[in-house]
């Protein structure tokens, strides 16, 4: 077990110096957030079972080990207690409540902001472990991302383009001059064309790729005919210069296999195709979302709302949906969450800018 030493303000013989105020409240900040971070892994563990359970309890030990550094540092000073930053609070409340990749996405980012680099009172051990610790969780983030990267993908396209294509629609005809019936009208039918060419494209997209990785999936009979391959003119040999191996490689293999009398695949087309998911999910998944992006843009419409004041009513609207998915990705990316909100709202306000312009050169013209 990584034993962590006590830096020398406090430790036995050492020249020892009376901590300040504020070095007391640092301290406790950091015990506070160490406790948090560990129940936080604790609760994960709880919900997960096999190599992953074992994993985030090794990680709340790892926590734990750190505590103690604080704790032995601080002396009486160690209580009382507090509850850690708002965010591995935020996060402590999410594990017990759902245990989702999104509590283990925003770990990972805590992870990465570990200050003990850069304060001498942590050791170098401690700060190492935080960076391991962050790998530890990005792997375990990973999993969860691929297990729901394609019915997640379809969800987020799915959401964004009804948000962004339906504002721009509206913003277009309104601009042009047209009735407030009609606007509401194109917003529908907008609505209802794009949700079923989005789901439609889903699928196939989806369909097609599965399909071209099946066309790529050894024969799982092709085993059964190993032990009667001809060892001197070995066909097995062929399979493996096929996939890019050298000829010797290829022949070291094929021997390795008919020791073995199995064909093993090194490839990892299971989990290609549990990442692609399935293609009537991804479909029904990007419908659905699509139609609720799409339907914020004539809320406005639907409550006999006109003019100007609809389209500042939507483009609110729309600009919190905006601002709330880009956030949902950058949390599950790992990345900050402010900057891909902000991102996507800049995207969806510059193409709904675009064809307001469009439809007031539009409706001058015909004018």
């Amino acid at each position: 077990m990584n034993v962590t030493p006590l830096p020398p303000s406090r430790e036995a013989g050492g020249t020892a110096r009376e901590p300040s105020p504020s070095d007391i409240r640092r301290w406790r900040r950091y015990l506070a957030d160490e406790r948090a971070e560990a129940a936080v892994y604790r609760d994960l563990a709880a919900r997960r079972s096999g190599e992953e359970r074992e994993i985030l309890l090794a990680l709340a030990e790892a926590e734990g080990r750190h505590q103690q550094h604080w704790i032995a540092l601080l002396g009486d000073d160690a209580e009382p207690r507090s509850g850690g930053d708002t965010r591995t609070r935020v996060l402590g409340f999410l594990a017990r409540r759902f245990g989702s990749v999104f509590v283990l996405a925003l770990a990972q980012r805590s992870e990465s902001r570990s200050p003990y680099e850069k304060d001498a009172d942590a050791t170098a051990a401690m700060a190492a472990d935080e960076r391991i610790h962050e790998e530890v969780v990005r792997g375990l983030a990973a999993r969860g991302r691929s297990r729901l990267s394609g019915s997640f993908r379809a969800a987020v396209f799915g959401a964004n383009d009804g948000l962004v294509s339906n504002l721009a629609l509206v913003a277009g005809v309104s601009a042009s001059g047209l009735a407030p019936g009609a606007v509401l009208l194109t917003g529908v039918a907008g609505l209802l064309a794009g949700a079923l060419s989005m789901g439609a494209g889903e699928y196939v997209s989806v369909r097609s790729q599965r399909e071209l990785l099946e066309s790529s999936t050894p024969n799982p009979r092709t085993g059964n005919v190993v032990p009667d391959l001809d060892v001197d003119a070995n066909e097995l040999a062929l399979v493996y210069r096929a996939r890019g191996m050298t000829p010797e490689e290829a022949a070291a293999r094929a021997g390795d296999m008919l020791a073995d009398h199995a064909l093993r695949d090194s490839s990892n087309d299971g989990d290609d195709h549990e990442a692609v998911g399935s293609a009537m999910r991804a479909a029904t998944t990007s419908f659905c979302f699509f139609a609720s992006g799409a339907i914020i843009p004539i809320i406005p419409f639907l409550f006999g709302i006109s003019g100007i004041a609809a389209l500042v009513i939507a483009a609110v609207l729309v600009g919190g949906a905006l601002l709330a998915t880009g956030a949902v990705v950058g949390i599950l990316s790992g990345g900050p969450p402010l900057g891909r909100a902000l991102r996507q709202l800049a995207i969806g306000y510059g193409a709904a800018a675009a064809t307001y312009l469009l439809g007031l050169a539009f409706g001058t013209v015909v004018g």
